[in-house]
Parts: structure tokens; sequence; C-alpha cells
């Protein structure tokens, strides 16, 4: 059984070192909202903005975030909704992994699936 809020358009997000993360794709186009916003899906895009990474001196920005949902979950248009607890990855620019985006507390309702 899946379980955890649902992330919706005004979900606050952020990659482990403070950048913003915001969808660079139009959030679900199906028109699915929760408490007034779009839901995204695992089918948009996020981009990472204002990342300070840096390795050794050199800047090493988060740019990119992807999730990897479970089966079994809530579908919209055949592409599974993210909740607070969907595993996911910021990658840079590179496709170097980062670490996992910070979701923060007070994203919609919670939902369960089995």
């Amino acid at each position: 059984m899946l379980s955890g809020n649902l992330v919706n358009g005004g979900t606050s997000i952020s990659c482990p070192h403070g950048g913003r993360v915001v969808p660079a794709s139009a959030p679900s186009s199906s028109g699915v909202r929760a408490d007034g916003h779009p839901v995204p899906t695992a089918a948009d895009v996020f981009t990472v903005v204002g990342c300070r990474h840096t390795v050794g001196g050199v800047r090493h920005p988060c740019a990119t975030v992807r999730w990897t949902p479970a089966r079994g979950g809530v579908l919209i248009d055949g592409s599974p909704v993210l909740l607070d607890t969907t595993p996911a990855l910021c990658f840079s620019a590179a496709l170097v992994p980062q670490g996992p985006p910070v979701v923060a507390a007070g994203a919609s309702r919670g939902v369960s699936s089995r």
C-alpha cells in the first residue's frame, strides 16, 4: 500500500542544497486540481532554480529532478501522481545524482492507494 501527501502546484519542493524545484512543463494537462492547484505527475518535467552546490570550489548545481513512483498508485491520464513519499533524485546538468529533493510538510491532504 502506498501512502503520503499529494504533491500539487502549491507544494514547496527544494533540492538538498536549497534550490527551488519548479515544474518546467505545465503540470498535468488533465485539469486535475487539489486545493486549487494543478496536480503534477511523474510525466511532468521538474527543474531546479538557485542551487548553490559546489564541489572543491567549482559550481555543480542541481538542474533537474527525476521521480521514481512505485507501481499501483493513483494515476492521472496513465501517469502516477507524486506523493511527498515518492522516491526522487536531483541531478546536475551532467546527470550526476545530487541527492533527494526536500518536499515541505504541508502538501495536500493524505492519499492512500492499494
